[in-house]
């Protein structure tokens, strides 16, 4: 299957603004979650493999780590005139099914993806308290088809770091998974139509 790298993003990048609603109609700030002391923007989809392999564990990550003061906020950006699987809708059908206790917001103009420079579903954003850029990589090794488990040792190393007032691992191992799907004529200038 086609597969995309997440793009190189400098670590200490401000995170960008958010203004996106949920599938009840809530808008939801980055304001809103100010007093956070780490915040994870994750970009993912309700039909790509690679997110359709982490979504438990995503979910389950999520739960644990809110308790202890994560902030998680996930965008799906893909253009619904072609992927209807990707809608509103549909996104609080993944909410329910997949219990995502976090907020799980749609990109429609697919702005906010563009301002993070997000190249692919799972993309993961691990910010700080100061909410610069401290981790951008995977959650784990995992792939589909490659047999190994779902554990996100290597996004849970990274907020643990954080939540512990350090650094995460200067190595960082980009995320891979399928390219955000763009409206026709909305393509960033480094999407590749060959990824």
């Amino acid at each position: 299957m086609p597969q995309t790298e997440s793009n190189p993003i400098a670590i200490g990048t401000k995170a960008a603004d958010i203004q996106l609603p949920d599938s009840r109609g809530r808008e939801h700030h980055l304001v809103d979650f100010e007093s956070k002391p780490a915040l994870l923007v994750a970009f993912i989809s309700n039909r790509c493999p690679f997110v359709i392999l982490l979504r438990e564990a995503l979910a389950q990550f999520g739960r644990e780590y809110e308790a202890k003061g994560l902030q998680i906020i996930a965008i799906n950006s893909n253009d619904t005139a072609a992927h209807p699987e990707e809608t509103l809708a549909r996104i609080g059908q993944e909410v329910e099914t997949y219990g995502y206790t976090f907020p799980y917001l749609k990109d429609e103009t697919q702005e906010v993806a563009k301002a993070y420079g997000a190249a692919c579903t799972p993309d993961f954003f691990l910010f700080g308290a100061d909410r610069k850029l401290a981790y951008h990589g995977q959650f784990d090794d995992a792939r589909p088809g490659n047999g190994k488990p779902v554990t996100g040792a290597d996004l849970r190393a990274a907020v643990d770091a954080v939540l512990a007032g350090s650094k995460p691992a200067a190595s960082q191992i980009p995320s891979i998974g399928c390219n955000i799907k763009w409206e026709p004529g909305n393509e960033p200038s480094w999407f590749s139509k060959a990824a």
